[in-house]
């Protein structure tokens, strides 16, 4: 088919693009002279980190790019599956007492969580959350296929232990690119952490067992990638509502959150 056939060719162009860049950033990392004399030549660290990083950005621009690609060609979505949440942790934003809840299961080195985080999430919490009739609730789920994801969701928890959860959750998702330990243990220095108790925690893994706790609620909700979200009724014991997975505008949300502030 058509469609088909577009998205076919556009995959191969992107590939050839990725590809072609990686080697452009590859043969421009050596000395010229070198190249001509055929010889090989020692790559130094700092080269090395210079290639990898211009490769993850090629990377997640792939990523953008085919995502893109794939909505467009997609169908209409289906209606929201509904989904409910008992609530047993998790640091809050905004009133506790809210009539509405948005749980976000997120992943730190993931670009659509960073994307919902900086085009939309602002305006969520402008007139939901700082209103009083939103609390937002991060949870994590963390990516295989991202290898620094784990180990930043540890550092805001870690963060958390000493009442900086969001800052440090907001500092990762501006700086997604850097993420290794060296990272994360700068930014808790930036924020005057108690740095042998939050290396600590880092390096003990004190809150995978939290983290595990999350994914186990995200698979209940049939979620298997970032952002996802349930949004709906603040119950007794967590959140009773409907899923939306990625990185939507915020007129989707709203849109949604209007309909169930009606069916109240």
């Amino acid at each position: 088919m058509k469609t088909k056939h577009t998205f076919t060719s556009y995959v191969a162009k992107a590939t050839l693009y990725l590809a072609g860049m990686a080697l452009f950033v590859l043969t421009v990392s050596f000395p010229a002279k070198a190249q001509e004399a055929n010889k090989d030549v020692p790559i130094t660290r700092q080269q090395a980190d210079a290639i990898l990083d211009e490769l993850r950005q090629i990377h997640h621009l792939l990523e953008n790019l085919l995502q893109n690609q794939a909505r467009a060609a997609a169908p209409e979505p289906l209606p929201a599956a509904k989904g409910s949440l008992k609530m047993d942790g998790g640091y809050i934003l905004g009133s506790k007492d809210a009539p509405l809840t948005m749980v976000e299961f997120t992943d730190y080195q993931c670009p659509f969580c960073r994307q919902f985080e900086t085009a939309t999430f602002g305006e969520i919490r402008k007139k939901y959350i700082d209103t009083g009739k939103l609390r937002f609730i991060s949870l994590n789920l963390p990516l295989d296929i991202h290898s620094n994801a784990l180990q930043a969701a540890e550092a805001v928890l870690c963060a958390g232990d000493q009442g900086e959860f969001w800052t440090m959750r907001d500092a990762l998702f501006r700086t997604a690119s850097k993420l290794k330990q060296a990272d994360l243990l700068s930014y808790a220095q930036g924020f005057h952490l108690n740095m042998s108790e939050f290396g600590s925690c880092l390096e003990s893994s004190k809150h995978k067992a939290d983290i595990q706790k999350d994914i186990q609620k995200a698979a209940s909700l049939r979620m298997s990638g970032t952002p996802s979200f349930l949004v709906g009724k603040t119950t007794a014991d967590g959140v009773d509502g409907y899923i939306i997975v990625g990185a939507q505008p915020f007129a989707a949300f709203d849109a949604k959150l209007q309909e169930i502030l009606a069916s109240k």
